[in-house]
C-alpha cells in the first residue's frame, strides 16, 4: 500500500523496552529509505531514525544509544525499537516513505496515521 500502517501502541514506563513496526510497500516510487518522525505537544514534528533500503541509518542525537530502526524487506516492515525510555520521548510517531542520499532524509508524502507513545515519569 502506499499509505504506510503503523502498530504497537500503548503506555510504558521509563527505560522500556518498546516496539512500534510499520508496513508499506517496497516499491513506492521515488523512495529508497523510510524513517520514523515524532511529534509532541507544542513541537515541529522531528526525524527520530532513518534506514536505506540496504541497510543504512541515521539517528537523531537526541535517541542515538537508546532507539534502534531496522527492516524486514521480505514483510515490507520498519521497525523502531526504544529502549531507556524517558518522558521526554513522549510524542506521536510516524512513519514516513521517502529518499535518503548525500547524508539527507528527504520526506515524501508517504505518511502513517500516527501512533502515540507515552512514558510516565
Amino acid at each position: 500500500q502506499l499509505q504506510p500502517v503503523e502498530s504497537g501502541g500503548g503506555l510504558v514506563q521509563p527505560v522500556g523496552p518498546l516496539r512500534r513496526s510499520c508496513v508499506a510497500a517496497g516499491n513506492i516510487f521515488g523512495t529508497n529509505a523510510r524513517a520514523w518522525y515524532r511529534e509532541a505537544p507544542g513541537n515541529q514534528r522531528e526525524l527520530v531514525a532513518a534506514i536505506t533500503f540496504v541497510g543504512d541509518t541515521d539517528y537523531a542525537d537526541s535517541v542515538k544509544g537508546r532507539f534502534t530502526i531496522a527492516r524486514d524487506n521480505a514483510k515490507n516492515t520498519v521497525y523502531l525499537q526504544m529502549n531507556s525510555l524517558e518522558p521526554e520521548d513522549t510524542a506521536v510517531y510516524y512513519c514516513n516513505a521517502g529518499l535518503h542520499r548525500s547524508g539527507t532524509y528527504y520526506s515524501l508524502n508517504y505518511w502513517g496515521q500516527g501512533t502515540q507513545v507515552t512514558v510516565s515519569s
